[in-house]
């Protein structure tokens, strides 16, 4: 499913006070609209609609992302119909239209409205009105009002994107938000679970709560590596950094240190980031023989790169020799050493396969890894 993500940044939003429009207004130590356009960029292509004067800012504010910027209109429907004709030459096969004062939006608000649109011409995410309601006049209250059946309105909101541009050139103007538009065009849309977090941000204390939200929220990652290698003539092997006087070699492109292999890939998996292949081709010859915690610290300097802290590493050796016991602290503290993580935080441990298979009859070793990376 090709999916574009129109964000609609051209209010002026100053009820949030503050000498900028809020959307360029600092929120956790960036802008709101690079937390809004980071959490969405992983979902499709990104349009941005913005006011025509705020377009230096808006560039530096997607510096190092795919964004496609657009000139909005005087009014929020006219902004979405902008940015909806901007993607129409290379239609995506569904739309999803987002405030950009909603940088918080959990990922499986997104993942709901992308799966409800497998079904549904529209779906949007909304939560139950819970609080009693009343009418009020003058500061007074002079009735209630029934919940039963009330939501509040989230988005990102999503359609079939034909459909919703359809209804935009239709519609006269004035639409509260794009479900309003798709209704009015005949287009059913499903209500999908939205979150308490998707805060939108419109008064000066929003901006707060938006931060401590972002504070709160953590992106964990697992990644697992599984590596294999021959043996061959030698006197010694190189298990997670550390030799070992043994009768025979493994055989490999690098120093075949099959253990540093299994958790350098688990840390790229974490990232989804292929595999050593992807970064070191075995054809490139000055990689002959190489000692693989090049390949480790490279794998450790990107998830530095991408904002993530390794919290633990778990690696597995199989084979029936060499004993591997007698070694682990010392692999341990090497590995914990490139990592820059504290000991406790890397498991090296080793197994046999009873005899069974290539491991079993003692034609090769194997390792399995698991890696855990953590973003704030």
């Amino acid at each position: 499913m090709d999916i574009a993500i129109v964000i609609v940044a051209a209010g002026r939003g100053t009820r949030a006070g503050g000498g900028l429009p809020k959307q360029w207004q600092p929120v956790g130590g960036k802008p709101v609209a690079r937390w809004t356009l980071e959490r969405l960029a992983g979902f499709g292509r990104l349009c941005m609609v913005i006011h025509p004067d705020d377009r230096t800012l808006a560039a530096q504010v997607c510096d190092g992302l795919e964004v496609t910027l657009v000139d909005g209109a005087a009014t929020r429907d006219g902004s979405v119909r902008a940015g909806l004709e901007a993607l129409a030459p290379t239609a995506p096969d569904v739309a999803l239209i987002h405030d950009v004062a909603r940088c918080c939006v959990p990922d499986a608000v997104v993942q709901g409205v992308i799966y409800a649109l497998e079904t549904h011409a529209g779906a949007a995410p909304a939560l139950a009105v819970s609080d009693a309601l009343w009418r009020g006049e003058n500061g007074l209250v002079v009735g209630t009002q029934d919940r039963t059946g009330l939501y509040r309105a989230q988005t990102p909101q999503g359609f079939r994107f034909d459909a919703i541009l359809a209804a935009h050139r239709a519609h006269p103007g004035g639409a509260a938000d794009d479900v309003e538009v798709a209704r009015a065009a005949g287009l059913d849309v499903a209500i999908t679970q939205g979150d308490e977090r998707n805060l939108k941000i419109t008064l000066p204390g929003d901006f707060a709560r938006a931060t401590g939200l972002l504070e709160r929220q953590m992106d964990v990652r697992l990644g697992n590596g599984y590596d294999v290698h021959a043996f061959e003539e030698g006197d010694h092997v190189i298990l997670c950094g550390v030799e070992i006087p043994h009768d025979k070699a493994l055989r490999g492109h690098s120093d075949a240190d099959v253990g540093m292999h299994a958790v350098t890939d688990a840390l790229y998996g974490a990232m989804a980031e292929g595999d050593i292949g992807r970064h070191f081709p075995p054809s490139e010859p000055q990689w002959k023989g190489a000692p693989s915690e090049i390949f480790l610290r490279h794998a450790r300097d990107l998830a530095s790169e991408k904002g993530f802290t390794i919290s633990n590493v778990d690696c597995t050796l199989i084979c029936e020799r060499p004993k591997v016991g007698p070694h682990a602290p010392a692999m341990i503290a090497k590995m914990a050493f490139i990592l820059g993580i504290t000991e406790d935080r890397v498991s090296i441990k080793a197994t046999t396969s009873e005899r069974l298979g290539f491991t079993g009859r003692e034609e090769g070793i194997a390792a399995i890894a698991t890696a855990t990376l953590v973003r704030t």
